[in-house]
């Protein structure tokens, strides 16, 4: 028996969801819906649709409950439940549905990439830690930063979505090959082929896995360090000590926008074009939070005339050997999943890294 078998759906407890008892229901689906949040989140790349997809979920597993065999486990029902949705999903919405068509077509004219990912949003960690389960518990839900950073969910976006759902069942989740492959309907073998090209494309597009810090240094005092600093340059948009805190190979993205610029003189100048550090671009404030695993920082400026600091964007940070190495740029719409205020008072102060 793989991680997802427990005892959890025990006779007794799917006897009484299959006779109709919503208490019931709702007591066992709610231990879970964290981490089938999370797991919706990975199939599609956006927190909102997410939550859409998660609702959905427990609509209808309650509607076909009696799909749900006596004395079989609640817990991998519903995520076959929520793999199924998030399937359905990806096939409704046309931006995802066309670049599964693409990633599906052997020998494509063009190599798909982050661009194309324009519907990704973080996902706040404050949601990941209520989804990661008591290590005391069997079925501890695994939530490494390899399996959530942005840089995995961009690339898992690229997959077909029948390799993205055999890679999440079977290299994050742990089912076995007969599992998943009944999951998805189809044979052991079709399941492993499935899987062996999703690695093959992680492989292909995922960034080269380096040391967020160098030997010897303590992670959580640099990472402090590195966002007052980052913080301290923002707030006074000084780009030369902006310049010192990223790598030269830094990549910058801002979905829903599909442009990419790599390269920190690119990414510097991109800034200074956009009016950062100018007079007219306004006051600058910032508060720090957590997106994937990752450090991330909350901007908000006060322009000429105004009297409130507004949201302006977040930016999730990826470090690699202690500096900066991708600055992902999310519009002010995801303020409200981070519990950020959408208005700071001019005389607010910096929240200081934690």
């Amino acid at each position: 028996m793989d991680q997802l078998k427990t005892t959890n759906g025990t006779g007794e407890a799917t006897a009484a969801i299959r006779a109709g008892d919503e208490s019931a229901f709702a007591a066992l689906a709610e231990r879970h819906r964290g981490e089938l949040l999370v797991h919706c989140y990975r199939m599609l790349g956006s927190f909102d649709d997410a939550e859409d997809a998660l609702q959905d979920t427990l609509l209808r597993a309650w509607r076909y409950r009696e799909s749900l065999k006596d004395g079989a486990p609640l817990r991998p029902w519903l995520y076959r439940v929520a793999t199924n949705t998030c399937l359905d999903a990806i096939a409704r919405d046309p931006r995802r549905s066309a670049l599964a068509r693409t990633a599906n077509e052997a020998g494509g004219s063009r190599r798909l990439g982050p661009a194309e990912v324009t519907w990704l949003q973080p996902f706040p960690d404050h949601l990941l830690e209520a989804a990661a389960r008591r290590e005391s518990e069997p079925e501890a839900l695994v939530l490494t930063q390899e399996s959530i950073a942005l840089a995995f969910l961009t690339v898992i976006q690229l997959l077909t979505p029948q390799q993205r759902a055999a890679l999440i069942l079977r290299d994050v989740l742990g089912w076995s090959a007969k599992e998943a492959a009944d999951l998805l309907g189809t044979s052991v073998a079709a399941a492993n082929s499935a899987l062996q090209r999703a690695r093959a494309t992680l492989r292909a597009h995922l960034p080269s896995r380096k040391p967020e810090w160098p030997p010897g240094v303590e992670a959580s005092v640099a990472e402090r360090e590195l966002l007052r600093k980052y913080v301290d340059a923002a707030e006074r948009q000084d780009l030369a000590a902006l310049e010192s805190l990223i790598r030269e190979d830094a990549v910058f993205r801002m979905p829903p926008e599909p442009s990419i610029t790599t390269g920190r003189d690119a990414i510097l100048r991109l800034w200074a074009d956009g009016g950062f550090g100018s007079e007219r671009f306004g006051r600058v404030r910032c508060a720090t939070t957590r997106a994937n695993r990752q450090p991330a920082v909350a901007y908000y400026v006060l322009r000429n005339g105004g009297t409130a600091y507004r949201a302006l964007t977040l930016v999730v940070l990826r470090i690699e050997d202690g500096r900066i190495a991708e600055v992902v740029n999310f519009v002010p719409e995801v303020f409200e999943a981070f519990g950020l205020p959408p208005t700071l008072e001019s005389a607010t102060r910096t929240t200081e890294p934690s």
